[in-house]
């Protein structure tokens, strides 16, 4: 089988926050690569940076020096407008807490992000639908937040985090709010994105048995990579 292509190049990035008149250091010179179709877990205690790491790949944040490339662009040298436009196109995001409107139904829900498409009303219906049977909720697609499960709300986010086809899907401890078989069911899906439909996914957790199901793990400790350990063949 030929080596998969890295969608994400990290080289020398480091990034501190000012608390005060400190400068706190999150980052030291962190250097990897994640390949297209990895499910990679990124771990480590409380404020060891894993969450800071994954909003500078999701463009959410900037670095203070070093270069993030995914799929091609440079976007530590786009501009705040710039990197608003390319997180829309080429980011999926997953929350602890979901992040669904709760007046919307579960379609309205996964349709917000194409409102800001060229993509008419038949299209965006197509997409949805498509979403929604993804992730097995074809038959909620009317059901407002407070009328699913933990566990579907979840699955609607990840069919809301999908429906643009983004080149990375990011999960901020996407199982934490769940119990543990509403957490198996997400995990197993996100599995199943990245196994069939090739989607590149990177989690922050600190859950071992949700980490167990990635392809990869990433520890951080005070800022600094430690190690990588390889789960599966993939």
């Amino acid at each position: 089988m030929e080596p998969k292509e890295p969608i994400v190049d990290i080289r020398h990035v480091t990034k501190s926050y000012a608390r005060g008149t400190r400068s706190v250091q999150v980052l030291t010179d962190i250097t990897f690569d994640i390949d297209e179709g990895e499910f990679l877990a990124l771990m480590g205690p409380s404020g060891s940076g894993k969450s800071t790491l994954l909003n500078l790949i999701a463009g959410i944040d900037k670095a203070d020096s070093g270069t993030i490339v995914v799929a091609g662009v440079d976007i530590t040298v786009l501009s705040e407008t710039e990197l608003a436009a390319w997180r829309a196109a080429h980011v999926g995001f997953i929350f602890q807490f979901y992040n669904l409107i709760p007046v919307l139904t579960a379609f309205e829900n996964v349709e917000l992000p194409l409102l800001l498409t060229n993509l008419s009303r038949k299209e965006r219906r197509e997409h949805v639908e498509l979403a929604l049977s993804i992730v097995n909720l074809s038959d909620r697609t009317d059901h407002r937040p407070s009328q699913l499960s933990g566990g579907e709300q979840q699955r609607v986010a990840i069919a809301r985090a999908v429906v643009t086809d983004p080149d990375i899907l990011v999960a901020d401890e996407p199982t934490g709010d769940l119990d543990r078989a509403s957490a198996e069911e997400v995990l197993t899906l996100m599995d199943r994105l990245s196994h069939e439909s090739g989607k590149t996914i990177i989690m922050v957790t600190h859950d071992p048995k949700a980490a167990e199901r990635a392809h990869k793990v990433r520890r951080l400790e005070k800022g600094f990579l430690n190690d990588v350990h390889s789960q599966t063949a993939f």
